[in-house]
């Protein structure tokens, strides 16, 4: 597999170079780095290149590093039915700059677009409905974003009375309770309960 792998990584840096930064195997995949700019024609290549046949995409997902200048990373998974093998596509790029979408190469990357903008923000030029996927109407904020908050913003429920859903800010209800991480097999200071009937 690892030969296969280096074959297609010194094939892709002769044929097109100019759209590859970097190009690496590791975990029994090829990892190629490229650009915003040039990843429409990398994809393309990729798919339309008989030796390639990279036809059917499997994901794109985002990486979120915010000690980065370019803050994320934005990973293509594609996979070659005809060669067997799967490649790693990514790119980094900066909180706001727009990557150009790739639904023009693969129609299956329109939700996958939709996901990584509703979770990261990660705008995608020229989709055509970049618009939320997971998250409700109105959700403030993008969750997998390391810097969201873990309780979010708001909270949503159902009001009987009203008859209707209701958004209220978050309100933590409980005070910090103090855990015993202690096993009860070690001993603790207190009866568990339960451990009252075993004393008789």
């Amino acid at each position: 597999m690892s030969e296969a792998l280096s074959e297609l990584s010194s094939y892709l840096r002769e044929m097109r170079g100019d759209l590859i930064v970097d190009a690496s195997i590791s975990y029994g995949e090829l990892n190629v780095t490229t650009t915003p700019e040039t990843i429409v024609a990398l994809l393309t290549f990729l798919r339309d290149d008989p030796r390639c046949g990279f036809v059917s995409m499997i994901d794109i997902c985002g990486v979120d590093w915010p000690q980065r200048e370019k803050r994320f990373d934005v990973v293509y998974h594609l996979l070659s039915p005809k060669q067997n093998l799967r490649i790693r596509v990514k790119l980094a790029v900066a909180d706001g700059v727009s990557v150009p979408s790739a639904t023009s190469v693969y129609m299956g990357a329109e939700w996958f677009e939709r996901e990584a903008w509703d979770m990261y923000g990660i705008p995608f030029s020229g989709h055509a409905d970049l618009r939320r996927l997971l998250t409700d109407y109105g959700f403030e904020g993008h969750p997998l974003r390391k810097d969201f908050p873990t309780t979010g913003y708001v909270e949503v429920r159902y009001d009987d009375a009203a008859k209707r859903v209701v958004y209220e800010p978050v309100e933590l209800k409980q005070e910090f309770r103090n855990f015993d991480f202690t096993s009860p097999w070690e001993g603790t200071d207190y009866v568990l309960p339960g451990d009252e009937k075993a004393a008789n």
